[in-house]
């Protein structure tokens, strides 16, 4: 019996580490990987990391893309459904038929 896929989370240029540690702990509640695709506007390092994402990195999902060109390569691959959140969306998250296996892709906070 094969495991059920949860949702993914994919955050592009990111460049606020608070908010990056908070999904990084959401995401290691939940089970989720989190994909962050760069650059980051700070510094990605472990020890950085670690202070954003508090004592809850170390069961965090995370894989590292160094660029979107990466991060598409690898989607393409493995045949990935990406599911832009943006708010000039015409349909709300609740109307949304989610399956698993989608990944939640976030932009940068600043654009």
């Amino acid at each position: 019996m094969t495991e059920p896929k949860t949702l993914e989370i994919a955050l592009y240029q990111p460049d606020i580490p608070g908010n990056t540690g908070t999904i990084l702990r959401l995401a290691a509640c939940l089970g989720a990987v989190v994909h962050v695709i760069g650059p980051a506007g700070f510094d990605l390092s472990d020890r950085a990391l670690k202070r954003a994402g508090m004592d809850y990195l170390e069961m965090a999902a995370l894989q590292r893309h160094v660029s979107w060109r990466e991060f598409e390569a690898w989607c393409g691959a493995g045949k990935k459904r990406l599911v832009l959140l943006t708010t000039k969306a015409e349909t709300p998250y609740t109307g949304h038929t989610f399956v698993p296996g989608d990944i939640l892709l976030f932009g940068r906070e600043s654009a």
